[in-house]
């Protein structure tokens, strides 16, 4: 009936491999608010071992912008922020809005695997505004999932409502029935022990771990009682000649911000323990159904975090490497283990890395990053590293001053602990970075009132301590704000060939 070219290519559109073989399973884990630089990935020695130890850790990884919703949106659309449209964690904002859903969404890549014939997972918290009513409520279950158990609104541990499939679900708090890590991870074995033999599967599991409001399990509540944020680097340091947010923090911090990160520091730790048992779990389950050789395992986060660096007490939100590198591990066939991996990978890359392990021909997705399949696996496909890339941020504030921090006028936002302002309006910025191997320099505009710029070169300075925009030869100032302007309007293919 088929000629052999017919055959060859049946067998691509059916598996995605030219050798026939069946399409590999592939199971994504997306923390929330993990640093990479501060010490995020110490707490959790079983998925250090079982994915980092068993394949590739990537030490050059970031996200496109250190900010949940728009982050969560890169890694599904494979698109920066730009592209996608989602700016910050509000409706308003396009996080999970009608127009996300209408565009991004539909568009995102589980509606690849899904018309691959994947049977598709996902648990845990999706977009901070998910499953709001006028984001359509927990009706609303995007394309491409077969099986859905999305947490409605931000991260909770314990009494929170899911969208189990379209249908609402109100859980409280009996550390049992409800913690909500637990929870994900019994659901994702049970999908498991009940999936079909015959297809490839994609879970997507999305803990809240490490994220506010970080309720440990019972288990955990009493360890890592010594612990204490690192010292060293950046911690406690003045942020002058940096953008005005960053001045204006008191430095040194008074003891109650001291204090209140040091607890916070603790408490993410502790949250994380659970997540460590979920990845063995897993991966146990995964050898004894004899899937594990036959799945590839990415572990990463949304964005870092920080705990004091330049006087900041915690959050996120700044151009900084506390706050936009994030662990990514990933185990695999064809991965060999032990690799440290220093080529930068954004979190824009992960789409297209899942879409070329599936088959999918790449030049049809619309995704502005690349797959890196190539960097772990270089016997599968042939591709190369990026030079530069773009990591951008669209600051969010009150329209009305905070009553409890009177001194602080409208247009700031997160002005916790001690009324130390994390965001603002004008906390909008653009950088620019060439990490290439022999040149690590970061260049970032704001648009403020100043058109401030911070320029960093991180291998003399890995902490940016020093804002030396008044040093660098004007020349290379020039070639950054062109790449920087070329980045900025980038779509897909355009963004990977940035010179």
């Amino acid at each position: 009936m088929f000629g052999t070219v017919s055959v060859v290519l049946l067998a691509v559109l059916l598996t995605g491999r030219v050798d026939g073989s069946g399409p590999s399973n592939i199971l994504l884990i997306v923390t929330d608010d993990q640093d990479l630089q501060l010490g995020g990935m110490t707490p959790m020695k079983k998925t250090r071992s079982l994915i980092g130890e068993a394949g590739a850790t990537f030490v050059n990884s970031f996200t496109a912008t250190p900010l949940c919703c728009p982050s969560r949106s890169s890694i599904l659309t494979g698109r920066y922020p730009h592209n996608h449209r989602v700016r910050n964690n509000s409706l308003a904002g396009n996080c999970s809005s009608a127009l996300w859903q209408s565009g991004a969404e539909a568009d995102a890549f589980p509606v690849y695997l899904n018309k691959l014939q994947y049977q598709t997972f996902f648990a845990g918290k999706y977009l901070n505004q998910y499953g709001k009513k006028e984001a359509g409520g927990v009706g609303h279950v995007p394309p491409g999932w077969d099986q859905w158990h999305a947490l409605v609104g931000n991260s909770h541990y314990y009494n929170y409502t899911l969208s189990n499939n379209g249908k609402e679900e109100k859980h409280g708090d009996d550390y049992n029935d409800d913690y909500l890590t637990d929870l994900i991870a019994n659901r994702s074995l049970n999908f498991l022990d009940n999936k079909s033999p015959l297809r490839p599967f994609f879970i997507m599991l999305a803990p809240p771990a490490p994220h506010s409001p970080w309720t440990a399990a019972p288990q955990y509540q009493k360890h890592f009682e010594d612990v204490k944020a690192p010292r060293d680097g950046s911690f406690d340091k003045a942020g002058k000649d940096k953008h005005w947010l960053l001045r204006q923090p008191v430095s040194p911090m008074p003891n109650t911000s001291l204090t209140f990160l040091d607890d916070a520091y603790r408490k993410r730790w502790r949250t994380l323990l659970s997540v460590d048992d979920m990845v063995e779990k897993l991966l146990k389950k995964l050898e004894a159904t004899k899937d594990l050789n036959d799945t590839y395992v990415f572990f990463t986060s949304d964005n870092g975090y920080h705990t004091g660096q330049f006087s900041l007490p915690i959050d996120k939100r700044q151009l900084y490497e506390f706050d936009i590198r994030t662990p990514l591990l990933v185990r695999g066939p064809g991965v060999k283990p032990n690799q440290t991996l220093k080529a930068p990978v954004l979190n824009i890359d992960l789409a297209p890395t899942i879409l070329d392990i599936a088959g999918v021909n790449m030049s049809a997705a619309n995704v502005d990053g690349q797959s890196f399949l190539s960097l772990m696996a270089p016997s599968l496909r042939n591709g190369s590293a990026r030079p530069f890339f773009l990591v951008e941020h669209t600051g969010e504030g009150l329209t009305v001053g905070d009553p409890a921090c009177p001194k602080l006028g409208p247009g700031l936002s997160q002005c916790f602990p001690d009324c130390v302002c994390e965001d603002a309006v004008n906390n909008t910025y653009a950088c620019v970075r060439t990490l290439d191997g022999r040149v690590d320099l970061q260049y970032c505009e704001f648009a403020d009132t100043e058109s401030f710029v911070e320029v960093y070169n991180l291998t003399s300075d890995p902490h940016q301590l020093e804002n030396v925009v008044k040093k660098v030869d004007p020349s290379v100032l020039q070639t950054m704000n062109q790449r920087l302007i070329k980045l900025q309007s980038c779509q897909g293919a355009g963004c990977r060939s940035v010179t």
